[in-house]
């Protein structure tokens, strides 16, 4: 009996041992690469989380605040023109209403309720201006210090798996957006360790792609990147607009155009540009130009140089010295007429062309420009919710100006403006508060254009309905 009883002692002292022993296998073959462990709390999981973090500079032209942004689609009126602002690329429509006039003062309504999104993607449900205000109050102020980084991009999948304490496996995740990896870093606990799969690639913004094939080099990237862009956060909607702007697109406007004029001239607050009236500038591609005024002309050189909204003009004229210095591209504008925005500092200077062709791709804004300022029109046809009020504008004549004005005439004359943006492809048409006129405010879906009739769509934005407007040529 006692040889039993030792024999079982040892083999339950065997089977003890080859249990340890196997969780001794366990816990190595498992144990996560040191290099490759984040950890909740640590300084690249923190670059990691400001990297994910929602940006919110992107919409500030409706919200003025870089810490939030307003979920799509949103209902705006901009200047009078109602808008349902679908996705990113309608902000250029609020934009082109706002530059349609210079001496305007430019107001936005936020047609309330709406949903904001904060950076860590909470979205909460605001119901008027002063709740929006409140939260906008909260942001850094313009080009102030915010914690997100916006210079650089993870490009995902991002796999990894959570360990605890123990070196087991807990959970294995793929991440796939921002989001993700935002409330996957939030939720980390302390005493979890997350291995990462390397190698993981950073997109820079430039789109440069950088590999990292650990977490050292992950942080030194994310590091690194803080600080080598414009992030924007500022409300001027307009210092991006040569984001796709080249030397060569502005050589090929500038000498496929002849006899600019200067629309603007402003030099140290002192507005010039009635002094020039009368001169005619010419732009070759030798580097050199002409500026004529009756029998007068006066020679010049001029140079680009850089990329998007980094690009410097260098303009130098011997006999006319307001026009010397090294300005930067702001905006070249086409459609009905040719404008390239020139700027230094608090200086403007901007020529313009009846050109709308030079430089161009024979695309059709510069076709719809040059076609409605060309002779007079009339609405053939105008159906508002089903209902045709094509009555309501007999009598009246329209007569675009590559100013972009457009005079609307039936005994008396309105003023209003107009715009063609070329990216979405519409046309905007704005007469204030004329009780007749008013009803064409809108920001128009070109359907098609020729010498005679332009086919013209807006879907409302309230139920949906789509109204329609057509200009026949006289």
């Amino acid at each position: 009996m006692k040889k039993a009883m030792k024999n079982l002692g040892l083999l339950l002292s065997a089977i003890v041992l080859l249990n340890v022993s196997c969780r001794q296998e366990e816990s190595e073959f498992i144990e996560a690469p040191q290099e490759e462990t984040l950890k909740a709390n640590s300084a690249v999981a923190s670059l990691l989380s400001r990297t994910a973090s929602k940006d919110g500079s992107d919409d500030n032209i409706i919200d003025n605040a870089s810490c939030l942004s307003i979920q799509l689609p949103v209902t705006v009126i901009a200047n009078g023109i109602e808008i349902v602002v679908d996705s990113e690329d309608d902000f250029d429509i609020i934009e082109e209403i706002f530059d349609a006039l210079e001496d305007d003062e430019d107001v936005l309504e936020i047609l309330f309720p709406i949903t904001i999104i904060l950076s860590n993607f909470d979205e909460i449900t605001i119901n008027n201006l002063t709740e929006l205000e409140s939260y906008v109050a909260a942001c850094p102020g313009e080009n102030e210090y915010d914690d997100d980084i916006e210079c650089a991009d993870i490009k995902y999948p991002v796999t990894a798996s959570v360990f605890n304490a123990q070196n087991e496996i807990i959970d294995t995740v793929t991440i796939s957006d921002d989001e993700t990896l935002f409330a996957f870093l939030e939720e980390l606990d302390e005493t979890d360790v997350v291995n990462i799969n390397f190698p993981i690639t950073v997109v820079l913004f430039d789109g440069t792609e950088v590999a990292a094939s650990n977490l050292d080099d992950l942080e030194d990237i994310l590091e690194n990147a803080e600080d080598i862009c414009d992030e924007d956060d500022d409300n001027d909607y307009n210092d991006d607009d040569c984001d796709n702007c080249t030397t060569e697109q502005l050589s090929q406007v500038l000498t496929g155009c002849s006899d600019w004029t200067v629309d603007k001239l402003e030099r140290n607050d002192q507005n010039l540009e009635d002094q020039y009236i009368g001169y005619l500038f010419n732009f070759l591609n030798d580097g050199t130009l002409s500026a004529t005024e009756g029998a007068n002309v006066f020679s010049g050189t001029w140079s680009a140089s850089g990329t998007a909204n980094s690009i410097s003009v260098q303009i130098d004229i011997p006999d006319l010295g307001d026009f010397n210095a090294v300005w930067n591209l702001h905006e070249i504008q086409t459609g009905g007429e040719t404008d390239v925005d020139l700027r230094v500092g608090d200086d403007r200077l901007r020529f313009e062309s009846s050109c709308s062709t030079g430089g161009g791709d024979g695309s059709t804004g510069s076709t719809l420009g040059a076609i409605l300022i060309d002779g007079s029109w009339i609405v053939s046809s105008y159906v508002s919710d089903g209902i045709d009020e094509t009555t309501s504008f007999s009598g009246y004549d329209f007569n675009f100006q590559a100013g972009g004005s457009v005079e609307a005439s039936n005994g008396s004359t309105v003023t209003g403006n107009w715009s063609f943006l070329e990216s979405s492809n519409k046309l905007i048409l704005n007469f204030g508060t004329d009780i007749t006129l008013e009803e064409l405010n809108d920001d128009w879906d070109v359907v098609s254009v020729t010498d005679t009739q332009v086919n013209l769509t807006s879907v409302s934005g309230g139920d949906g309905s789509t109204d329609t407007l057509i200009l026949t040529k006289q």
